[in-house]
């Protein structure tokens, strides 16, 4: 298990591995994709409609030996991941063996019974220093639900985070967020949606822009607002981050948060954005076992199956060489927030920027 400093003693060698190719590391930011499989029916989303042979306990298992304690931050996605079996077994699993830093899982909050009862069982045996649930919310209301393409959904939402929060004064390390994707059929009420969410007072908010991505199945769907609505909704939630009182990791939070969201206006107006590091320091497994260094495009460097699930085989193979051969000298981040972070780690006019956000918020 590595603190935050120790990650960040790893920002020159890997640096090193994206400028030199020495030395060859594994990543320190895993995506875990554990199923396609969903209940909600998304505007913004169709991977509900791919159907793949999942990878089994076992099998993740046999993954995360062989990733050793390379993971420093990992999400657990989906689909909806609390609709797989054994999402709360996998997450002790991967806790156990690998022992990230921080453990994030998203949820549409549809499963109330099954989210709290393999909440509880995560935190009752996983010691991550950070175990975090992010609630998708949308809209406030009939926007979420119309968003999400199915009635109630938002009345779950608010239920499950009642009940997430009555756990919460038993676990230290348990944190409650929202998270919501601002898209061509929300952007109209962000105002309203972020002034609901700040009067919730989760423990973090982060909202991600809608984009094209191959993991999704939305390439060719216009989702993505334009850098005019775009930047007069996510400036006012600036303006209520700025006034908002943060403390400790919090206000850590807050500074990266002012560089991504700066950062998706660049995106947006087509400037020049960070060096890559996808296929460096981050990566994604797909639930059916490929291993992509982004979810954007999902290109595959190899399948776990196929390689007696040694993850360093793939990602030390000839096509990881070749792709990370394209992306270092054609690539350029994409405003998906894991992708974002893994690139400012390692970008040091960003960090600057974000340490001067921390000292003069």
């Amino acid at each position: 298990m590595r603190s935050p400093l120790q990650a960040a003693l790893h920002i020159p060698f890997y640096q090193s591995f994206r400028t030199l190719g020495y030395p060859r590391l594994l990543p320190m930011n895993y995506t875990f994709l554990v199923s396609t499989v969903c209940n909600s029916r998304c505007l913004t989303c169709n991977i509900w409609r791919q159907r793949h042979r999942d990878l089994t306990l076992s099998e993740w298992e046999q993954v995360f030996t062989s990733l050793g304690t390379s993971p420093f931050w990992v999400t657990v996605s989906g689909g909806e991941p609390f609709l797989q079996d054994h999402l709360a077994d996998m997450v002790i699993a991967l806790d156990k063996i690998c022992r990230p830093t921080i453990i994030n899982i998203p949820t549409n909050s549809l499963l109330l019974d099954e989210v709290k009862f393999q909440t509880q069982k995560i935190l009752s045996h996983a010691k991550t220093p950070q175990f975090i649930i992010n609630l998708s919310l949308d809209g406030v209301g009939e926007t979420h639900d119309r968003v999400r393409g199915i009635p109630g959904n938002f009345e779950a939402v608010m239920q499950n985070y009642r009940n997430l929060k009555k756990l919460q004064p038993k676990f230290s390390n348990f944190i409650i967020g929202f998270h919501s994707v601002i898209s061509n059929f929300n952007i109209d009420q962000t105002r309203e949606l972020f002034d609901f969410v700040f009067r919730l007072e989760p423990d973090q908010y982060l909202t991600e822009i809608a984009e094209e991505r191959a993991e999704l199945d939305t390439v060719g769907l216009s989702l993505t607002p334009t850098f005019t609505e775009y930047a007069e909704s996510i400036d006012y939630l600036i303006a209520k981050m700025t006034r908002h009182k943060y403390k400790g990791f919090g206000k850590i939070t807050r500074a990266f948060r002012f560089q991504y969201y700066q950062f998706v206006k660049n995106w947006l107006q087509g400037k020049p954005l960070l060096p890559d590091y996808a296929g460096f320091a981050s990566c994604e497994i797909s639930s059916f076992g490929q291993v992509w260094p982004s979810c954007i495009k999902a290109e595959n460097l190899g399948n776990v199956r196929s390689a007696n699930y040694d993850f360093p085989c793939i990602w030390f193979g000839k096509k990881a060489q070749k792709v990370r051969q394209q992306i270092k000298t054609h690539g350029t981040s994409y405003p998906l927030a894991n992708a974002f972070y893994s690139s400012a780690l390692h970008h040091y006019p960003t960090l600057a920027q974000v340490a001067w956000k921390i000292l003069f918020p």
